[in-house]
């Protein structure tokens, strides 16, 4: 396959990967931070793909694999999180902590949850055992190779 064809499908794998995102949230599966964080590699490779399509620089391509393996990194980071292997960020895995002192009686006996946050220790949804945040690792890992093949391909 020539340089141009890889660069097409690595770019085209980051816009369909983000465009499932989008489709998923328009379906309901609000997105929390991590989530939001894996979508901005993507952008940066879909647009590092379009430059490297109209000019022959190979630090484009190293970009693009770099957006990639960030993306892939970020989502195996949130499938540990979801998988509860480690701890997430405390604003959105229930880890943060709260300032008793300044909390009022009824605050302190509430059983309200926090509305409107999304949570990034939950698995909103799965397909064979894998989180969204797994399948995005699994996929981008995938597009990284990709991006790496595109730089040993003839121009």
């Amino acid at each position: 396959m020539t340089r141009r064809t890889l660069v097409l499908i690595a770019a085209g794998g980051s816009f369909l990967l983000l465009a499932a995102a989008f489709a998923f949230q328009a379906l309901g599966y609000a997105p929390c931070k991590l989530c939001l964080w894996q979508r901005w590699p993507h952008g940066a490779a879909i647009t590092l793909g379009a430059l490297a399509l109209v000019l022959p620089w190979p630090i484009l391509l190293w970009g693009g694999m770099a957006a990639a393996l960030t993306t892939a990194g970020i989502g195996l980071y949130h499938a540990g999180v979801e998988y509860k292997f480690w701890a997430g960020p405390s604003s959105c895995s229930g880890g943060g902590s709260l300032d008793l002192g300044a909390m009022s009686g009824a605050d302190l006996l509430s059983t309200d949850g926090p509305t409107g946050v999304v949570m990034c220790d939950q698995v909103a949804w799965a397909f064979a055992g894998l989180s969204m945040a797994s399948w995005n690792a699994l996929f981008s890992f995938g597009l990284a190779l990709i991006w790496l093949a595109a730089l040993r391909a003839r121009p």
